[in-house]
């Protein structure tokens, strides 16, 4: 099972479901459930419910294929070193795939909020790439800082948001950094052991 970021529990809440660190959590969830090879569109659909999008949510094939191209876009943002190659990650992104900003209330539905997508009803796609791109400039703006990493652990793919209380983690789960402390202390004993340095 893939990664999937805290969900606040007030989820419900209009301005929890838009708050910049729910929308980035939800693009990196969504990025890690679009890596499976293939994705399965039920998989996808559950995570974008738990993070707040109304039913029905009928996914094609066509859809998630989509979906899976535009994770892929987006996962550069995650796997930049630096502030600076994030935020050219997400200029390049911003100018090759979304509209100019604007803002929408969704015919009255909703609070007045901005969107980069061409229209209310723009593809899945071209809506998880716009939606992501304005949440992770934010957090980039915010925090100057990248929003988020791939995980440190050899093999694990899982993308994960940075920002947030707390020091710096390098590992998207305790499952993984303590995998990779326990590889580190048999790679140390080993070599005490035969007397060769680390």
């Amino acid at each position: 099972m893939r990664y999937i970021p805290w969900v606040p529990s007030n989820i419900d809440n209009w301005s929890t479901r838009h708050s910049v660190l729910t929308m980035a959590g939800r693009t990196a969830a969504l990025i890690n459930v679009l890596d499976d090879d293939p994705p399965d569109p039920d998989k996808v659909a559950d995570v974008l419910r738990a993070y707040g999008e109304p039913d029905p949510i009928d996914l094609t094939t066509h859809d998630v294929a989509g979906m899976r191209a535009a994770a892929a876009l987006l996962r550069e943002v995650f796997t930049a070193e630096s502030t600076d190659g994030a935020a050219a990650a997400l200029n390049r992104l911003l100018q090759e795939h979304t509209g100019p900003l604007r803002l929408t209330s969704h015919g009255g539905s909703t609070p007045w909020h901005p969107h980069l997508d061409d229209d209310d009803n723009a593809p899945w796609d071209e809506w998880l790439l716009a939606s992501s791109c304005i949440a992770l400039t934010v957090l980039i703006w915010d925090h100057q800082r990248p929003p988020g990493r791939i995980c440190s652990s050899p093999g694990c793919r899982i993308v994960f948001i940075t920002q947030g209380s707390g020091p710096e983690r390098r590992y998207c789960s305790r499952r993984c950094a303590t995998r990779e402390r326990v590889a580190a202390h048999r790679r140390s004993r080993s070599a005490a052991q035969s007397g060769r340095p680390e």
